[in-house]
């Protein structure tokens, strides 16, 4: 709850008035500025503070002061909001920044495939260069946005210019490769725009601009990035269907911005600029050799993609020369038509019947293609083959549909894994082939969307040192997740800080008892999580301390003078139940926790 702060003044000028929401760094008000003639709106941002240590606060400290200095930098810009004042009161560190009259661009984004709402491409266009120039701006000042989302993007009432907002997130353009960004650290809300590197630590300038051109294709297609494919082979975002306008060029353009590997993206805000100023007066036109990654919006047909293939290449941006990104082609072979049979003479009658039932039989359409199979002539020389195709196509047929059955089933029941697993060694027979692709497709969707789910919750249990929960939920993640890898990793890695901390509340606990404090030395014993090896002797030690406490507790109300002596008929009492005895509490036997983050 953050409506004790309603009413509260600041630094006895900044009077909260509303709460804006709260995120992973801290929570967010709209205050008003008591002390100005006009009273005029501000942002306070409460920076979270986790620890009131006094080692913590210093840290925090410092880092609040060197962002402060930054976010001041970045304030001279006119599209980004100004950094009023920055302060420390109560052990709390607190922002006040400009307050952005406008509506985020959430608000002028399509929903779902409504073509009525999708922006033009000239729209999006715009709306690229006007925000790349903020990003080539806040990249120029050593530092990464980190959360470009519509949310973070504020379409300022004043002017319609827009506002790049939310600087919480920001990284340094050179940490070190080998310096892992906290990962739990990443807003929930932010999944989908946020590119697979940022994922595992390695945030890159680009980032910003993956996660620009993801927010480009949800103006052209109205589909959040969440709902759009991926190619199961390479993870690249399947987004331009045969009815997204806009043309090869732009998509090119902006199918660069979001390839996977960060090293095959543009590099820099000031490189998609220059592509887009050199956008042709024809984008139509304009030819681009890439490989293309259209995907078909009918159910029945699996689209089949090639490379363009043409005697001599017009001039194009040299930006742009040999881009291997996902873009949509005219020339893009769908449904039967892929299936033609060849080395046959087209004049030779037989042969056209043949080859008009085998498109037949890829179609979904067995007896129509058996049917026209049949009607080939016995004294025909393509007689022989045509049985032999019809034996081959039964055989074929009920295979494949066996297939599809148990990839139903398996979807049915929600083992998603298992329908995923039935696509491999896909049957040869189109009408097959689209259904099972289909399912395993909703499949990997599953797995996705439950992928970031749960690791979003686990890196939160972890941050709060919950390391039995966060593994819980990383246990939950399907193995056929895009980010298998990384999920062993964090098993591993949270195993070992779970038995680190089982340790140290095991330490926690003897120091307690070491000064006759029992009730807190059995709290720390009963944090110590299960599945450890601490956890055992924690059980054996609380039925101690426990008794301890009772027995003393007996002393005192009998008003026993000679508590030493107490103590030391409590170690007689116990002995045949522990050979511990307080005494033998030594600091130092027991590992100390570290590096638990």
């Amino acid at each position: 709850m953050t409506n004790y702060m309603i009413g509260k003044v600041l630094q006895e000028r900044y009077q909260i008035v509303q709460s804006l929401g709260a995120g992973v760094f801290g929570q967010t008000y709209i205050s008003v500025d008591i002390e100005h003639p006009n009273n005029p709106k501000c942002v306070v941002k409460q920076l979270k503070v986790t620890s009131l240590q006094p080692s913590f606060l210093q840290d925090l400290r410092l880092r609040f002061l060197t962002e402060t200095r930054t976010l001041k930098h970045l304030g001279h810009h006119k599209q980004i909001p100004q950094l009023i004042s920055c302060f420390e009161e109560n052990e709390r560190f607190y922002l006040v920044q400009e307050f952005v009259e406008g509506h985020s661009l959430s608000a002028e984004l399509p929903v779902n495939k409504n073509p009525e709402y999708f922006w033009s491409e000239n729209g999006v266009v715009q709306f690229l260069k006007d925000v790349l120039t903020v990003l080539q701006f806040v990249h120029s000042q050593g530092v990464i946005h980190c959360d470009v989302k519509p949310e973070n993007i504020i379409r300022r009432a004043r002017d319609g210019k827009l506002v790049l907002i939310d600087f919480g997130s920001i990284q340094p353009v050179d940490f070190g490769k080998d310096e892992v960004l906290p990962i739990y650290s990443i807003p929930v809300t932010s999944l989908g725009y946020i590119p697979p590197e940022q994922f595992i630590g390695q945030t890159q300038i680009n980032s910003d601009i993956y996660a620009l051109g993801m927010i480009a294709i949800q103006a052209l297609t109205g589909l959040t990035p969440l709902q759009l494919k991926k190619h199961p082979a390479n993870n690249e975002v399947l987004w331009r269907s045969r009815n997204t306008e806009v043309s090869d060029y732009v998509a090119a353009v902006i199918s660069k911005m979001i390839r996977y590997n960060h090293q095959e993206r543009f590099q820099t805000a000031s490189d998609v600029l220059e592509a887009l100023k050199q956008i042709p007066v024809d984008p139509a036109s304009q030819i681009i050799d890439a490989e293309y990654t259209i995907y078909s919006d009918y159910p029945t047909s699996k689209t089949y993609l090639k490379r363009r293939k043409t005697s001599e290449k017009p001039e194009s941006s040299p930006l742009l020369t040999g881009m291997k990104i996902g873009l949509a082609a005219n020339s893009v072979i769908i449904g039967f038509g892929a299936y033609s049979l060849v080395n046959h003479s087209p004049e030779n009658t037989e042969n056209k019947t043949l080859s008009v039932a085998q498109k037949e039989f890829q179609s979904g359409d067995l007896q129509g293609a058996i049917a026209l199979a049949k009607s080939i002539s016995s004294d025909s020389n393509v007689y022989p083959e045509a049985q032999a195709t019809i034996g081959n196509w039964e055989q074929e047929w009920k295979i494949a549909a066996r297939k599809y059955e148990t990839a139903k089933k398996a979807f049915d029941q929600e083992r998603w894994g298992d329908v995923i697993n039935h696509t491999v060694g896909d049957p040869d027979i189109l009408y097959w082939q689209t259904k099972i692709d289909g399912l395993a497709e909703k499949a990997r969707n599953y797995i996705e969307l439950r992928k970031d789910e749960y690791l979003a919750k686990a890196y939160e249990k972890a941050a709060e040192k919950d390391f039995s929960t966060a593994l819980h939920y990383l246990r939950q993640i399907p193995k056929e997740s895009s980010d298998g890898e990384l999920i062993q990793r964090k098993l591993a890695e949270y195993e070992q800080k779970k038995a680190v901390r089982a340790t140290y509340l095991l330490q926690q606990a003897y120091n307690q008892a070491e000064l006759g404090k029992f009730d807190p030395a059995i709290e720390y014993l009963q944090k110590v999580p299960k599945g450890t090896r601490a956890y055992a002797q924690a059980q054996v030690k609380v039925a101690e301390y426990i008794s301890k406490k009772r027995f003393l507790a007996k002393l005192d109300k009998a008003n026993t003078s000679d508590i030493k002596s107490a103590i030391n008929d409590t170690d007689s009492f116990i002995r045949s139940k522990s050979t511990t005895r307080i005494k033998d509490f030594h600091m130092g036997t027991y590992l100390h926790e570290v590096n638990i983050q």
